[in-house]
């Protein structure tokens, strides 16, 4: 026999099929799936909160008196200029250029709105 090892004290057998408060635990805060879906989640509700303002001052250009060209075109490139900065919020969120071809989408609003109301 093995004197050696028969004077350290045996460690208690931790049972694997119930919670171990003793385990290393894994850093999930900022783990980097959960940074990416945050990333996600809040450009998703910056780009769609943005847009529905635009969509907003459509239809606030929608029950303008037909008659009344300027204001319904006025509120039309005020909607493109948030759908730009729609855009580009998702963009910034995302830590991607702000200057790239994709902030023609957010032009979109401003096309509805002219092909709409002129």
């Amino acid at each position: 026999m093995n004197d050696v090892t028969d004077d350290l004290p045996q460690a208690p057998r931790r049972a694997r099929h119930l919670m171990d408060p003793n385990a290393p635990q894994r850093d999930t805060i900022n783990s980097a799936g959960t940074t990416r879906v945050q990333k996600w989640v809040m450009s998703t509700l910056v780009v769609t909160t943005i847009l529905h303002l635009a969509g907003g001052l459509l239809v606030a250009a929608w029950f303008i008196e037909p008659d009344q060209t300027a204001p319904r075109v006025g509120l039309s490139v005020i909607a493109g200029a948030f759908g730009v900065l729609a855009v580009a919020a998702g963009l910034a969120i995302h830590k991607r250029p702000l200057v790239t071809p994709w902030l023609l989408l957010g032009l979109l609003p401003m096309v509805v709105g002219l092909v709409l109301f002129v």
